[in-house]
Order: C-alpha cells, then structure tokens, then sequence
C-alpha cells in the first residue's frame, strides 16, 4: 500500500521517525479495509516521492498500531497529520486532493 518513498510505521518506532525527524513528517493514518485510505494512497505516495529528501512520509495502520492513533485523538480515517519539530502543525481528514495535501507540505518547507 505504499509506495518506495513512503515508510510504514508503527507505535514502537513513530516517536524515532516522526517526533525526532529533522525534517517535516507527513503521517497517513490509515486500514486496510478503509476505501478512502485507498483512495488517497497514490497520492501520499506521490507526494513522498516529490517531497524526496525535503519531508519524510510514514504511514501508520491504525489495526496494527492503536496507542499512537488514540495518542493523537485520530477518530476517522484516512486522517494525515503534518508534523514539524515534533509538534503536529496540521492536521487533514477525508479523501482531500492531492493540492491540498500538497499545499499543508508547503507550508512547513
């Protein structure tokens, strides 16, 4: 479900990728039987391949890995949280348009 550029993660490893980053961090909080999450896959995957070497993009299932989605109060999915200096900067819920994930990346660059 994800493409070269993009990492799965999980509770153990979220805070070393994602809190402790040096570089942005796009979160995509996903499930396997979630269409949505399907739907907006190509795009993230896009995004981690444009955004090479500026932003990480990880995404995290949510089946697999619940301490972490209940840490950020994820209620519906797909949900994708920009993180910046550990802190979550923005925050996109639903099946948005690629410009729009692509314009909430603009801003912590």
């Amino acid at each position: 479900m994800a493409g070269d550029d993009v990492m799965n993660i999980g509770d153990g490893d979220f805070a070393k990728e994602v809190l402790q980053s040096d570089k942005p961090v796009l979160v995509d909080f996903w499930a396997t039987w979630c269409a949505p999450c399907r739907a907006i896959a190509p795009a993230v995957a896009e995004l981690a391949t444009q955004y090479r070497g500026k932003v990480k993009v990880a995404k995290v299932n949510i089946d697999d890995n619940q301490d972490t989605p209940q840490q950020y109060g994820i209620r519906s999915i797909p949900t994708l949280l920009v993180f910046k200096g550990g802190k979550v900067v923005e925050q996109i819920v639903g099946a948005v348009p690629k410009a729009k994930l692509e314009a909430a990346l603009q801003k912590v660059l």
